[in-house]
């Protein structure tokens, strides 16, 4: 599934940047950064000299075993949703930096006229660059919300898509136990429903419209 590692980078480039930005703006505390999933790492190459993996050749008769994580990165549909995903990612970071910009910027052009305005001018522009900075900061927090609740709700789709077919192979091949994939170390490749499905998924849908959710007025999650 996608990552959304990168909203958050731009989120702390922003917090970084503005820190770095004249002293106005530096007594204002970061807020911590939203929490988000660990990406899934990559399988790790066997080891020179490693064993080859014994190929397993039985079946068990209504044994069957399914990845939905295969049925979204094999599927048309499900690649189409993680390009769209990347696509919708683009975008937030996009506006979240032209925010952060603009408000450098402002931040320059006020420590600029510094001596000019006055203490009482000064510290009152000073304390709405402040409230800029924080906005900022939820903002970018509340992008990585929506475009996690974005994912969450497109791959469902996927899957609902998918249950009919899944369905279909489950009788076909007479499971009466249908195992995750992913919890499964080796297995005969006959026991496996994945590409059945995903070759019925592909003759039945190949993309569909979203966008990015829209979270606006509900507050972030409590930390614990």
């Amino acid at each position: 599934m996608m990552k959304t590692t990168s909203l958050v980078i731009a989120a702390a480039a922003a917090i970084s940047a503005l820190s770095a930005a004249p002293a106005v703006l530096a007594q204002t505390k970061p807020a911590a950064s939203a929490a988000k999933p660990p990406a899934a790492r990559p399988a790790a190459a066997p080891a020179a000299g490693a064993p080859a993996a014994p190929v397993i050749t039985a079946t068990v008769p209504g044994v069957c075993i399914l990845s939905r994580e295969g049925i979204i990165q094999g599927s048309t549909v499900g690649k189409y949703v993680s390009t769209r995903l990347q696509q919708l990612q683009t975008q937030a970071n996009a506006e979240l930096t032209g925010d952060e910009t603009s408000l450098q910027n402002d931040a320059k052009a006020l420590e600029a006229k510094k001596t000019t305005i006055g203490d009482a001018a000064y510290q009152q522009q000073g304390q709405a660059l402040q409230q800029r900075q924080t906005a900022l900061q939820q903002k970018a927090q509340q992008r990585e919300r929506e475009l996690q609740a974005t994912e969450q709700k497109a791959f469902q789709r996927v899957m609902q898509e998918a249950t009919p077919m899944v369905t279909e192979q489950v009788k076909a091949k007479n499971c009466g136990v249908v195992l995750d994939a992913q919890a499964v170390m080796l297995a005969n490749a006959a026991m496996d429903l994945t590409p059945g499905v995903v070759t019925a998924l592909n003759g039945k849908i190949t993309q569909f419209d979203f966008d990015r959710e829209h979270l606006d007025g509900q507050p972030a999650p409590q930390q614990r």
